[in-house]
């Protein structure tokens, strides 16, 4: 068995249940099969393994799903691809192969079962790696975050459960006017790129990461810059996307025989650890532009979010949008939630009035990070918060945000019942960074970390 060309990458876990993306690489023409086998830390016999057959209609990828695990529980495993020489094999007869498994041994951890626990997270965005005509200029800085990421992760108390990647994973439209990716193999090569280089495979390789895209998934901007013809485009991007981001997500359903379920109707999903509940939103594929019915979320989704919000137990819900909530920008900002200003009083306004506690909105996209605070004029009841986390590697060509970049100074929203008011509970970091996300049961630490790993600002967020 040969070694992934990219992966293998943990994505969605639950407590007894792991999904593992890998790529294997064509071989003249013959089948080819990946395969995953696991066992418990500290054992000794390995699983059985699991395969998955690889065609070039998925760029030789595909995702492994683990079933039936012990909970809280350590695992490690091998992962690589190969072609039988007999050309009539399937995923069942290859299971009964001799196979010589690649010697490097990865782990992952089960979720615990455990309500109430203490849970940490990573999150970041906005991961700069130019590639033009094929080639990656220093791909090591866009990487170098992510051992900074490992260093936290190894050390971190109580461990961090997954990675939270908001958008951005690639740039599909750097330096566009020069050399633009347009095909399927152009952006596909680039992700083949960004996801294994060696600090951020290893880090993948061991903790859960879970991922949405933004705009540069596609280009810059969208859709609002598209044109006549960019469906070919969005068709390949999109095709890119759900083979490197999707795939391995909650998005795709799993049937009751444990396999993942290849169809996909909508990029948005939900994800649950313990007390804690995160709804990843689609906030970019799904937009209406229309004057007459602006929507940043369709109307199915902003029907679930809201159903979400109201009838979820989760003791914190966390909410991903790839593009800001609020504070809103001096500089006109047509991208961001400021310029659907009807949906999102209409969001607010259901967390307002049916009283929602420990709401948490994460974001990225303005190559700043902060954390933010919402209050209501005449409600002392309601109380919203902001967590944004961008860049990882910023461009030399794009500005850092700034605290100057927003508005501050005056309301986020005015109605007839009372103001939105916004306020920022940190300074602006205008660097590149990530960061570590602390749930227990009073509050909400935010620690922002530069590349090196060096602690930039902590804020703490109390629960009610």
């Amino acid at each position: 068995m040969f070694q992934p060309t990219v992966g293998p990458i943990i994505g969605h876990t639950t407590t007894n249940h792991v999904r593992i993306f890998l790529r294997g690489d064509k071989h003249n023409g013959a089948l080819v099969f990946a395969g995953i086998r696991y066992r418990r830390r500290g054992e000794e016999r390995w699983s059985k393994g699991t395969f998955a057959k690889l065609d070039s209609l998925r760029d030789m990828s595909g995702v492994i799903a683990l079933n039936d695990l012990a909970a809280d529980t350590d695992h490690e495993y091998q992962a690589g691809w190969f072609s039988p020489m007999n050309p009539v094999h399937t995923v069942e007869t290859v299971q009964e192969l001799p196979l010589q498994w690649p010697r490097q041994i990865h782990r992952f951890r089960t979720r615990s079962s455990q309500q109430t626990l203490p849970r940490a997270y990573i999150v970041g965005s906005c991961r700069y790696l130019r590639i033009t005509a094929g080639i990656a200029a220093a791909p090591h800085v866009g990487d170098r975050i992510f051992a900074s990421i490992s260093n936290v992760v190894e050390q971190a108390e109580p461990p961090v459960s997954a990675m939270l990647m908001t958008g951005d994973q690639i740039y599909v439209d750097d330096l566009n006017f020069l050399a633009p990716d347009r095909e399927l193999g152009e952006i596909i090569h680039k992700y083949r790129v960004a996801f294994s280089q060696p600090n951020i495979a290893k880090l993948m390789s061991s903790l859960p990461t879970y991922m949405i895209l933004d705009d540069h998934e596609i280009e810059d901007n969208w859709p609002a810059n598209k044109n006549k013809s960019d469906d070919h485009l969005y068709a390949n991007a999109t095709k890119a996307y759900e083979l490197y981001q999707a795939s391995h997500s909650p998005a795709h359903e799993l049937s009751a025989s444990g396999k993942i379920n290849r169809e996909l109707d909508k990029y948005w999903y939900l994800f649950t650890e313990g007390d804690i509940e995160w709804f990843v939103t689609d906030s970019r594929t799904r937009r209406n532009l229309s004057a007459a019915d602006r929507r940043i979320l369709d109307a199915e989704q902003e029907y679930a979010l809201c159903k979400w919000l109201i009838h979820s137990p989760a003791r914190v819900k966390f909410v991903v949008t790839s593009v800001m909530l609020y504070p809103d920008c001096k500089r006109s900002d047509d991208d961001a939630w400021q310029a659907f200003p009807e949906q999102r009083l209409r969001l607010l306004e259901t967390i307002r009035t049916h009283r929602i506690k420990n709401v948490v909105f994460v974001s990225d996209d303005v190559h700043g990070s902060l954390t933010s605070r919402l209050t209501h004029s005449e409600d002392p009841d309601f109380e919203l918060h902001t967590i944004v986390s961008s860049p990882l590697c910023n461009s030399k060509m794009l500005p850092y945000a700034k605290a100057e970049t927003f508005i501050l100074d005056q309301p986020l929203v005015r109605t007839a019942a009372g103001d939105y008011h916004q306020q920022l509970t940190g300074k602006v970091i205008s660097q590149d960074n990530f960061a570590h996300v602390i749930v227990d049961t009073q509050h909400i630490h935010v620690r922002y970390h530069d590349r090196d790993g060096n602690l930039l600002q902590a804020t703490r967020i109390s629960l009610r």
